[in-house]
């Protein structure tokens, strides 16, 4: 099987309180993650979202950001805009030749799966490329609204057979 994709579309437009950080390296990012820890702890955020729904932002920042910073490299920007429903998460490196692709048919104990996991936790997620950047980008839910649009477009991720004597 070829490799599949991480879909291409837009970024979305969404209304809300907008938080933007530099990543310069890989340890910026657990900085960054407990500024976003704080903020999504504030009770105007915390009281109209649930607490699995602001820990599956923060895993999916780290993934995103991780992966923006190891694949795709250069100038690495997140984004995240707060909002009743959920969050928006973008984030940008100056890779826009090379797409997100979700792992197929690899191990898990080999790493690679966090696109999986990150679809998993969305309502909606794609890439977008712009000039001279690459826009990798998901919407988490709040939790408190009923999920609407939730669809794995992602391959299931398959471990290797394992002989059976």
């Amino acid at each position: 099987m070829g490799q599949e994709t991480w879909p291409c579309a837009h970024v979305p437009s969404v209304a809300g309180d907008v938080w933007h950080w530099q990543l310069e390296a890989m340890h910026v990012v657990s900085r960054v993650r407990s500024d976003l820890r704080a903020r999504i702890a504030h009770p105007s955020v915390s009281t109209s979202s649930t607490e699995d729904a602001r820990d599956g932002l923060l895993l999916v920042f780290e993934e995103l950001a991780s992966n923006a910073l190891r694949h795709g490299g250069g100038d690495v920007r997140a984004l995240v805009v707060a909002s009743s429903a959920g969050w928006l998460l973008d984030l940008s490196d100056e890779a826009p030749d090379r797409p997100p692709v979700p792992a197929v048919d690899r191990d898990p104990s080999l790493g690679g799966m966090g696109l999986h996991l990150v679809a998993q936790l969305s309502v909606d997620y794609g890439w977008e490329k712009r000039p001279g950047r690459k826009h990798v980008w998901a919407r988490l839910p709040s939790g408190l609204q009923p999920i609407e649009g939730f669809g794995g477009r992602v391959p299931e991720p398959r471990a290797p057979e394992i002989p059976r004597d």
